[in-house]
């Protein structure tokens, strides 16, 4: 029989704090993570606000290798599950040897190494053998499972803006289908140059703040980090005696490959219906969906007109925390999946920051400046990347005995 699966541990590196308790509150409390760019220089630029990762001592959470030996967005991966663990739990020095797999996505993987590689070429025709090892983005996955030891599958999904799901995906597979109890699924980007220089020049980079769904808005601010969802079947986590934060549904994916960096509205409502089956609930029974809501013209447009189009009159509430935390590129849809699961758990709807006015091309229900107090049954999480890949992930409140996880009848 299919396993359920529930989702037991959060673990998060974001530019708003680290760990779970921390970023619920700067979710609640509306905290942005935005502020001038420190990671690489910023001169020939007009502006560079990003949102980085502030106070992250590596050699807190990388304890089984030299910090020296990976990329910060291994060691943003190895730090959110090391995190993730705690919260669910469990013992890393129990976990040793377990055939657990490890599956993070990413967009940029290791691109700090490359970008020094590729100066030092360019300056002496010579380069650090040391750096090439980190630049490979599995070394993402593979310091995760050195880490703790791991002995099952260590894979590193790279489908760019969508990876976080595309990840949690996999996982999901693997633990309903009884092939693993538990799966370590995430993404893990770090801020760099070249995709900052990239979206710059794409018109799309915002001066100030991204200010999804706006009718002045100008853009995304690339940022940074982790999340990490230890991914359960629900009958092991009964057995420990696990808290519960949600069940993952179900999930969908698929790709329009219609343009590079056009988003497809058609393809992206035909995701959600197949996310909205696979999961076995109906559209009207989504009480809040995640948006990508990156804060570009196209994006929001596209994406609020597909929630229109697959929901009709059912309006279900919307936000885009990437006006909190920045576009985390792989690990953007890690976050939103730890925002759904921490709605559900904690009993509120983050809110979507910088929210004048709203354009009217962006018909959505959305939850502007201030979180809300609600009590979210089902939770959608939208991920839309270049290339044309779409993936969209489900969560649901566990209910045991007719109650939900706090009681209520």
């Amino acid at each position: 029989m299919k396993e359920r699966v529930v989702v037991t541990g959060i673990g998060v590196v974001s530019s708003v704090g680290l760990g779970v308790e921390r970023f619920y509150a700067s979710l609640r409390d509306g905290v942005s993570g935005a502020a001038s760019v420190t990671r690489f220089d910023s001169a020939g630029f007009d502006h560079a606000q990003v949102c980085e990762v502030k106070e992250f001592e590596p050699a807190r959470f990388v304890r089984n290798q030299s910090v020296d030996d990976i990329g910060l967005s291994a060691q943003f991966a190895v730090a959110a599950t090391r995190m993730g663990f705690e919260d669910a739990g469990l013992d890393p020095q129990q976990l040793q040897g377990a055939e657990y797999p490890a599956i993070f996505g990413t967009t940029d993987g290791e691109s700090a190494p490359f970008e020094a590689l590729t100066l030092q070429m360019h300056e002496s025709g010579s380069f650090d053998p040391a750096l090439l090892r980190m630049v490979p983005a599995q070394q993402i996955a593979l310091s995760v499972a050195r880490e703790f030891a791991l002995t099952g599958e260590a894979l590193t999904i790279s489908t760019a803006c969508a990876a976080g799901n595309y990840a949690l995906g996999l996982g999901y597979d693997m633990v309903a289908s009884g092939e693993t109890p538990i799966a370590i699924c995430g993404g893990s980007d770090s801020v760099c140059r070249k995709t900052f220089a990239g979206f710059y020049r794409l018109g799309t980079m915002a001066p100030v703040a991204c200010q999804p769904f706006d009718q002045e808005r100008h853009g995304i601010l690339t940022g940074e980090g982790s999340a990490v969802l230890i991914l359960e079947s629900y009958s092991s986590a009964r057995a420990r005696g696990a808290r519960i934060y949600a069940e993952m549904l179900g999930y969908a994916i698929n790709c329009d490959a219609t343009h590079m960096v056009a988003p497809d509205r058609d393809s992206i409502a035909a995701c959600m219906r197949t996310a909205h089956q696979r999961a076995g609930i109906r559209a009207e029974e989504v009480d809040f969906v995640c948006m990508h809501g990156t804060g570009t013209k196209a994006n929001d447009v596209t994406e609020s007109e597909a929630v229109r189009q697959v929901f009709g009159e059912h309006r279900p509430k919307v936000t885009s925390i990437k006006s909190s935390l920045g576009h985390g590129m792989g690990a953007a849809s890690a976050f939103g999946a730890a925002a759904c699961c921490l709605a559900i758990d904690r009993e509120f709807l983050p809110p979507t920051l910088q929210l004048n006015v709203q354009d009217p091309e962006c018909d959505v229900d959305v939850i502007a400046n201030h979180a809300v107090s609600a009590r979210p049954r089902v939770v959608q999480n939208d991920a839309f990347a270049f290339g044309g890949n779409n993936s969209i992930t489900i969560f649901k409140q566990v209910e045991c005995n007719g109650k939900d996880h706090h009681g209520h009848a």
